[in-house]
């Protein structure tokens, strides 16, 4: 048997409790976690003909944040999940990342993205508020018969044995399944009590956000294009969201302090300080955000294992990734995929799909968090080494950079 904790008696005994609770009928998977990644894993089931449950702690469906970057192999499964097509209109397509130096402003390469990667890899390169993209996956999820939502339960035990998956949460109601699907987050609650896992560390970064008006921006910002601007010790990222009305902002900087929170509110002045020396279009481009929310960068250790039974983890809960190849969300919407291929592929032997969907994804989620990693002291570089980086970047060909990352977007599912 899995169980939510061991070594107790009176644990395992509220353990067997649970494993009690009645079952009847076709089970249907349960999904902790009602954001990106457990609404796709949630649809990507259900159009195999497999029933899921999803359990959201909080009372309403709701995505905080600004923007998100989805390649091509994050693209590639909106459209199977038939979600592309209602997220269209509110995507951008940027034609491609434009990266500066950040204190002069003076340019050191422009990779291709627009048709040159949709081409290459055979779907788009969008990107998108992340409540749109919530929305799109929420509205598929309602309409799809074989999804249960449900909101204000947050999952406190979960066990699993032979021939279920059960879980409760702290009024003692408790809901079964044939499978757990844990898809609650970098700080999974779940996660704690089901596997040896260390708390997450603070990487001595924290990343501020922003969604400014894009009208009356300066060009060098507002173009349809990825811009990215480099600092020694710190970077910022921005694009077009909503439908090109907006432009989303990520500045990334060392910071002292990271605590939990994923919104907290910090004034536009501790942006400022932190890049004193921008380039004048940069600098009207921070100045313009009316309101900066701020979340600390955790990092979690490569886990050997994420599954546990009849229970497995997914996405940040799994394996939390650094924002410095923009790749956290798609890697959710990755495993949602391998999943639901997995349960279908294997059929009732739950604990074998399960397996196997780790077996495909261990390698894959630890070889983008390693290139991530180094994506992020590449951008942060100072003195002889960021010169050497640069001279780099102006060198060589966008489209020969672009190349090396054909195994990160030319990914399927399949």
């Amino acid at each position: 048997m899995s169980a939510s904790r061991t070594g107790a008696t009176g644990n395992e005994n509220a353990e067997a409790a649970l494993l009690r609770a009645p079952t009847g009928g076709a089970e249907p998977v349960l999904i902790a976690g009602g954001g990106i990644g457990g609404l796709a894993t949630a649809i990507a089931l259900a159009r195999r003909g497999i029933p899921a449950h999803v359990l959201e702690r909080r009372d309403t469906f709701e995505e905080e944040g600004a923007g998100i970057q989805l390649g091509p192999n994050g693209t590639r499964i909106l459209q199977s999940l038939g979600v592309a097509d209602g997220l269209r209109a509110r995507a951008g397509a940027p034609e491609c990342i434009r990266v500066r130096e950040g204190a002069s402003g003076a340019e050191l390469a422009c990779l291709p993205l627009g048709q040159w990667i949709a081409e290459r890899h055979g779907a788009p390169y969008w990107v998108v508020h992340r409540k749109d993209l919530h929305a799109a996956l929420l509205k598929a999820a309602r309409a799809e018969p074989l999804v249960a939502l449900a909101t204000g339960f947050a999952v406190a035990e979960a066990a699993s044995n032979d021939t279920h998956a059960a879980v409760a949460n702290d009024a003692g109601q408790t809901r079964t399944g044939s499978a757990l699907v844990v898809a609650d987050g970098v700080w999974s609650g779940i996660r704690a009590k089901l596997f040896a896992t260390p708390t997450p560390r603070f990487s001595g970064r924290s990343a501020a956000r922003s969604v400014i008006a894009r009208e009356g921006l300066p060009a060098e910002v507002s173009a349809s294009e990825t811009g990215v601007w480099l600092f020694p010790n710190a970077h910022v990222v921005h694009y077009p969201v909503s439908g090109g009305e907006e432009l989303a902002i990520i500045v990334v900087v060392n910071d002292d302090y990271g605590d939990q929170q994923w919104s907290a509110p910090v004034l536009s002045s501790w942006v400022g300080e932190r890049l004193p020396a921008c380039a004048k279009p940069l600098r009207a481009l921070i100045d313009a955000a009316p309101t900066w929310k701020k979340w600390g960068l955790h990092r979690l250790p490569a886990q050997p294992s994420w599954t546990r039974g009849r229970i497995a983890l997914l996405g940040d809960a799994a394996h939390p990734v650094m924002p410095f190849l923009a790749q956290g969300g798609v890697l959710a919407l990755e495993d949602a995929a391998v999943l639901a291929h997995e349960m279908a592929a294997e059929g009732p032997d739950v604990v074998e799909a399960l397996r196997s969907y780790e077996h495909r994804r261990l390698p894959r989620a630890h070889r983008v968090a390693d290139a991530s990693r180094i994506n992020g002291l590449i951008y942060h570089l100072s003195g002889p080494m960021a010169a050497a980086r640069n001279l780099t970047l102006r060198m060589a060909s966008g489209e020969r950079i672009m190349s090396r990352y054909d195994w990160l977007y030319s990914w399927r599912a399949d």
